[in-house]
């Protein structure tokens, strides 16, 4: 005599079942993906890198081709105003880094040696800290290097990544036009219009949190670094700087700026200055996070905290840096297909002839 699962197992458990195998499999579909993208990373970040830019200019790209210039100049042009505001951000950052670096350490170890009157213990190794720092550094930076670009050059890999990534957007934004056709030709008849919604939500989603980022990004830095020259703290155009490339690094990356600036004015200025800082600090993301969010990005996808953090330590533990950097767009791109799904295949029509639900 034969059984049916359906007479052994009731309604109840069967849909657990089923969604559980719907996990799994979704959750092998990923883990494959990742590894897919760790072993090839050589080539997947410049193209990330590309659909960031591609996202972050596309408005400029277009405002130059509606001036009627060709696509490919408005597609270099674009390109050429990228490396200069990445290079001069990077310029005024390290050159503020080396021209106050010594004077950071010796007010730091001021710092170190007022703490090791009042605090004893605690401030001897505090001092010893200070005095160590640039060893410390230096070994972190040697040991996440070597963990991730093994035997090769560090300089070299990140020029090469970068010229990459420069040329790929620069293909990006002058073919943008043709991406829906091409996404239509790889994809199965029955499917196109699915794949390219799906396509439009995801880079959409991208484009908002890249473009609302950068604006709340401008902002913090501009108002932290008034702040701070207010109170002449040193390197303030300089940590200032910091803030807005730690901007992109939602919550994680606004604290640790943050934290930099608030201990550099310490170290420097005394405690007094130090609060002033940190409240300056503070002042700046209370605005972000009542004013600027809710304003900026209220149109793109909006995600929880939670899952922004989540998103940010699985990143950092795949590929460091870049990887937290990557983690929180990628993750907006996600959740900009699952909106398009629920969208399109997450109401059903009730059956013909049957009764609505009791209320």
């Amino acid at each position: 005599m034969q059984i049916s699962p359906s007479s052994v197992l009731p309604e109840s458990a069967r849909r657990l079942a089923a969604w559980c195998v719907v996990v799994l499999v979704i959750a092998g579909v990923g883990a494959v993906g990742i590894w897919l993208v760790v072993t090839f990373k050589t080539a997947v970040t410049p193209v990330l890198l590309a659909i960031l830019g591609t996202a972050l200019l596309g408005p400029l790209y277009r405002r130059l081709v509606a001036l009627r210039l060709n696509r490919s100049l408005a597609a270099g042009l674009t390109c050429v105003a990228v490396v200069a505001v990445v290079g001069g951000a990077g310029y005024i950052v390290v050159s503020a880094l080396v021209d106050n670096g010594d004077q950071i350490m010796t007010s730091l170890r001021q710092a170190a040696r007022d703490l090791a009157r009042h605090f004893g213990a605690a401030g001897t190794s505090l001092d010893d800290l200070a005095k160590n720092a640039k060893n410390l550094i230096g070994k972190f930076g040697a040991t996440a290097a070597s963990g991730v670009l093994t035997g090769i050059s560090v300089v070299g890999e990140l020029i090469a990544t970068a010229v990459l990534a420069l040329l790929l957007m620069f293909f990006f934004l002058r073919d943008s036009e043709r991406a829906a056709g091409a996404l239509r030709a790889f994809a199965p008849r029955t499917t196109g219009d699915t794949v390219e919604a799906m396509a439009r939500r995801a880079f959409g989603a991208v484009e908002g949190f890249m473009r609302g980022t950068t604006v709340i990004a401008l902002i913090d830095a501009v108002c932290i670094t008034v702040g701070l020259l207010i109170l002449r703290v040193p390197g303030a155009v300089g940590l200032g700087a910091l803030v807005f490339v730690g901007a992109y690094i939602p919550y994680l990356g606004a604290f640790l700026s943050g934290a930099v600036a608030v201990l550099v004015a310490l170290a420097d200025r005394g405690w007094v200055i130090g609060l002033w800082a940190l409240g300056v600090v503070l002042a700046v993301q209370v605005l972000e996070g009542h004013v600027l969010q809710p304003m900026i990005q209220s149109r793109t996808v909006q995600m929880h905290p939670a899952v922004v953090i989540l998103a940010i330590t699985a990143g950092a533990s795949v590929a460091g840096i870049l990887g937290m950097l990557l983690a929180v767009p990628l993750t907006a791109a996600a959740f900009g297909v699952l909106s398009e799904l629920r969208d399109r295949y997450g109401h059903y029509e009730e059956a013909p002839g049957s009764a609505p639900p009791h209320s």
